[in-house]
């Protein structure tokens, strides 16, 4: 599916005039034979591998733990999703859509005809695709699914350089990520200063159960576990960095059990498609990922196969039906 997207990320560069990505290229660190690592090594087709003296010549911002190997995929890069998003919506008007922003959905009524009420009026549509991220379980239970989507609120990490340009860790520098680690069987992954200049961002590839609707109340006070790996994780790997964090912000993830995406038609109602538990590595499969909601909303033959994606791969989905 990636080439997929990053064909028609390049596509929508082009109709928009916009630049959505940056080449940076990605090093993958983790212990050698980790199957994760060598997964990646064998679907990426990447045969170079790293010691950590090699890593530090190329890469002078990383070092290695002793038993340790990088393997780097040059092709990899940034996407800027702000702009990505602007882009998409630009292009969405431009073809004829609408956009509803700060109006609620109360209630969805299903039937031949789909009725949607929210705080600003009732909609009534052939079909309906919900992509609610955080808030879908909520959505769907009114509709007897009970999906096994577990909303997580994930501290984002800014570190800042300990001397300004000595760490090597610039908006030039790769992209990282983290397989097989004991300390993070999650994964920890880094972007360079992009967002906050002289900032890093590394952040843990999970988070603590949260309330979506109370992801921004939670006390200063509150504690941040994930910090404390993060720190650790920084000074054996990233030593020119800060060992806390500069900027600290959040974002909300929608973990499904297996971490893949749900992508299907309602098991009762197959005009009203689902597209959710993203598990915080959607946002770049976007383009796919609508292609294929578009497809099963209008009855056509998925691009893919989606049996990875099935509602019913989980037990007891429709527990919760009337």
């Amino acid at each position: 599916m990636m080439p997929d997207c990053f064909r028609r990320w390049q596509q929508l560069e082009a109709e928009t005039g916009t630049t959505l990505c940056r080449q940076t290229g990605l090093v993958l660190l983790g212990p050698p034979g980790a199957p994760e690592l060598e997964a990646c090594r064998r679907s990426l087709g990447v045969d170079e591998v790293l010691d950590s003296a090699a890593l530090a010549q190329r890469f002078p911002g990383f070092r290695l733990p002793a038993g340790q190997v990088a393997l780097v995929d040059s092709t990899a890069g940034v996407l800027f999703a702000g702009r990505a998003l602007q882009a998409v919506q630009d292009v969405f008007r431009r073809h004829g859509g609408t956009l509803r922003d700060g109006e609620k959905v109360l209630h969805i009524e299903p039937g031949t005809t789909v009725t949607v009420t929210t705080t600003a009026g009732v909609y009534k549509a052939p079909r309906l695709i919900i992509t609610a991220g955080a808030w879908t379980g909520a959505f769907v239970e009114q509709l007897g699914l009970r999906l096994p989507l577990q909303p997580l609120r994930i501290d984002v990490c800014y570190w800042r350089e300990k001397q300004p340009g000595s760490a090597g860790l610039g908006s030039v520098s790769p992209c990282f990520l983290t397989l097989g680690l004991s300390q993070a069987p999650h994964g920890i992954y880094g972007l360079p200063s992009i967002e906050y200049p002289g900032l890093m961002k590394v952040c843990h590839h999970h988070g603590s159960p949260t309330d979506p609707e109370k992801r921004d109340q939670a006390p200063s006070s509150a504690p941040h576990p994930d910090i404390a790996v993060l720190s650790s994780f920084i000074s054996s790997y990233l030593p020119g960095l800060e060992t806390q964090p500069a900027v600290m912000e959040t974002c909300l993830y929608t973990n499904t059990p297996d971490e893949d995406f749900i992508l299907d038609r309602h098991p009762k109602f197959s005009n009203i498609v689902i597209g959710a538990g993203f598990s915080g590595h959607g946002f770049k499969l976007a383009p796919v990922v609508g292609k294929l909601l578009c497809e099963l909303s209008l009855g056509e033959e998925p691009s893919y196969n989606m049996a990875h994606f099935a509602i019913t791969r989980f037990p007891g989905v429709l527990g919760a039906a009337q």
